[in-house]
């Protein structure tokens, strides 16, 4: 039976593969368009993506070692050197840097990816591989559209990544969440919303107040959120604008407006 790290990491694959095919055919000209991140071209978000590559193939290979993950030295050194890279060395670099990371995760044996733990500085408690891999897999995909919409402003996130996302996030990845979210946006407003998503279905509680997160489904609730579930990851991301919100996304109820919601959402 195919476990939650066994789909993040399918995904992953996915998503190297479609990413690379389309990084393949990009001019220089192309690299320094501005991407969907704001004040990176894509060259730079690529650049972001095969740091991050190095820089968790590393923690994945202290944590098969028993170590723990580098320090914060090491990911300054890693960020530095990608920096100082020309456009098109970082689209190719990244290429290879995320072909290698992506192969070691799908190296693990089925114990492996159950029993091993990951310990890294910012985290309480060890992580599991379901953790660290959905963590990837929530920055790969969502830069993947920044890369995209560049070239396409209709483009969406990969379904296998949203599928797998939209249950990592109510999950493992819950925690970020909270960290993302900035309940200042609403004056700490207390509301519940009850979240209905499609392309999977779910059925989510959000709570808005003195901090954001995830909770009880409310029955009733102040207000309810309905949302194709790749639009839902982009709006908890920052990627919701009105420029790029489907027709289909609709908030009904008291207290909050879509617009308020992606105030408490910018991004990062």
């Amino acid at each position: 039976m195919s476990t939650l790290a066994d789909r993040t990491i399918a995904a992953l694959r996915t998503n190297h593969d479609d990413l690379s095919a389309f990084v393949g055919g990009l001019s220089p000209g192309d690299l320094t368009r501005p991407s969907g991140a704001a004040g990176w071209t894509v060259a730079q978000v690529l650049s972001h993506l095969g740091s991050g590559a190095e820089i968790g193939l590393a923690v994945l290979r202290a944590a098969l070692a028993g170590r723990d993950a580098p320090g914060q030295d090491f990911n300054e050194s890693v960020w530095s050197r990608w920096n100082a890279r020309g456009s098109r060395e970082q689209a190719d670099d990244f290429l290879k840097a995320n072909a290698e990371l992506v192969a070691a995760y799908e190296s693990l044996d089925p114990g492996t990816r159950e029993r091993l733990e990951v310990r890294l500085g910012f985290l309480p408690a060890p992580a599991d591989v379901t953790l660290i891999a959905g963590m990837r897999l929530n920055e790969a995909a969502l830069h993947t559209w920044d890369v995209k919409v560049a070239f396409d402003p209709r483009a969406t996130v990969a379904p296998d990544a949203v599928e797998a996302l939209t249950d990592l996030h109510a999950g493992p990845l819950d925690f970020m969440v909270g960290f993302i979210g900035k309940p200042d946006a609403l004056d700490r407003r207390q509301a519940t919303l009850r979240v209905e998503t499609s392309d999977p279905e779910r059925v989510l509680g959000l709570t808005l107040g003195e901090t954001v997160g995830f909770s009880q489904v409310p029955d009733p609730a102040d207000v309810v959120l309905s949302a194709p579930a790749e639009a839902w990851l982009r709006l908890l991301t920052g990627r919701l604008d009105p420029a790029h919100t489907p027709a289909s996304v609709t908030v009904t109820g008291d207290g909050v407006t879509l617009d308020d919601l992606r105030r408490v959402f910018p991004g990062l």
